[in-house]
């Protein structure tokens, strides 16, 4: 997937009493790899030979993952932790299989799932379709925040 940019200052926590809740600004300060690592393992998807590298607010993950939705939910929880600007994604795929692009969304200020849906299809009740693409990452659809990155899996 290469290089992808996030917003730095927002993001969310997947752990803790804050989870899935808008990080404050000074959480960007406390970011860590062990905080990455952490972000990761939350979301229960299997990398083997996770290795993770944080330099100011770029960090480059290798691993190897089951499949190209694993690979893109992996990169998403790390760049939409706090202080994470890009994130250089150097994992490898079991299964390159060829899977249909997926877009991805930046949320902005009064955005909801369906409101994106419609956008994207045309339709606000495909919804759930972008919220099942951002599982584990989301538990629940009526929580996201303004510059968190979604997939947005094509339309059927």
């Amino acid at each position: 997937m290469g290089l992808l940019s996030f917003v730095k200052e927002a993001g969310a926590f997947l752990f803790g009493a804050s989870a899935g809740h808008a990080a404050p600004a000074s959480a960007a300060s406390q970011l860590t790899v062990d905080v990455l690592k952490q972000q990761v393992d939350v979301l229960g998807i299997p990398v083997e030979g996770l290795g993770i590298d944080l330099k100011e607010s770029v960090a480059t993950v290798r691993g190897t993952v089951a499949s190209q939705h694993d690979r893109e939910i992996v990169a998403l929880a790390i760049g939409n932790t706090p202080g994470v600007a890009q994130v250089d994604d150097q994992m490898t795929v079991k299964n390159a299989t060829a899977v249909p692009a997926v877009n991805f969304y930046t949320v902005k200020k009064g955005d909801t799932l369906s409101a994106i849906a419609k956008a994207q299809y045309g339709n606000a009740s495909k919804y759930p379709q972008i919220f099942e693409a951002n599982k584990p990452m989301l538990k629940d659809p009526d929580r996201i925040y303004p510059g968190q990155m979604l997939r947005i899996p094509p339309g059927s």
